[in-house]
């Protein structure tokens, strides 16, 4: 798959995005051994030979994009030194060296993302893009709708107040109560301390949705590529539209 050339080069480490565009502008980036000075040239990193100042770049591995439905009791992390499962190891043999997008806790489950792709798992994470996450969330008693209500326009926590935030109740159940959190910030386990903060004591937490992704029928403990769709969606919602 094709790649801007100075997206290739900010991915290579050698400089940002912008920095890129000024060393192309500059004459000093050739592919295939010619000078590029145009924005907007496609290269092929499985292919092209790039360079910068003569400096020949190392081919990238391509971008890869799975969604994986988190079970409990996994670990948000690439590895782990006491050696306790996670989220990578349910990946089976996908080869390259993937990382989670933000995190899930040990005890909750659910939709996370894995790539390699650091652009598009930074702005998923930055506070400047509000990336919605929605939550299927189980708490014991029975909030009332003042309670639903407080958590909507937000909770004060020991780290400041909650940004508002979408709650409703989906239904009662045997000791508990089935609620929907729709939040665009991702503190530390924020929705646990927003119900703490009232009283309730979170009983399960499932990620069902992050962005324009939905966790849809896929199994706890399984995974699978992104489609081209969703991937294309996923980027415009942070405002990724460029190849």
């Amino acid at each position: 798959m094709g790649i801007r050339l100075q997206k290739y080069i900010a991915a290579c480490g050698i400089a940002s995005r912008r920095g890129a565009e000024r060393l192309i502008r500059e004459g000093k980036v050739t592919v295939n051994g010619a000078t590029v000075r145009e924005m907007g040239v496609i290269v092929e990193p499985e292919y092209d030979q790039v360079a910068v100042e003569g400096r020949l770049l190392a081919r990238i591995e391509p971008f890869v994009y799975y969604m994986l439905n988190k079970p409990v009791g996994v670990l948000s992390t690439a590895k782990d030194d006491r050696g306790r499962r996670t989220v990578v190891d349910l990946l089976g043999n996908v080869t390259e060296r993937v990382y989670p997008v933000g995190r899930l806790d040990y005890d909750s489950c659910g939709l996370l993302l894995l790539t390699n792709d650091g652009e598009l798992a930074q702005r998923l994470i930055h506070p400047r893009y509000q990336v919605k996450k929605v939550y299927r969330v189980v708490v014991d008693g029975f909030p009332t709708k003042e309670d639903v209500n407080h958590w909507s326009q937000g909770v004060m926590l020991e780290d400041g107040p909650t940004l508002p935030a979408r709650v409703e109740r989906l239904r009662t159940r045997s000791g508990g109560t089935e609620l929907l959190f729709e939040l665009h910030e991702g503190r530390n386990r924020q929705i646990r301390r927003m119900c703490a903060a009232l009283g309730y004591q979170v009983v399960s937490l499932c990620r069902i949705g992050m962005g324009p992704l939905t966790l849809g029928r896929l199994s706890a403990g399984r995974s699978r590529r992104l489609t081209d769709i969703e991937l294309g969606n996923l980027r415009r919602a942070v405002g990724l539209n460029e190849a």
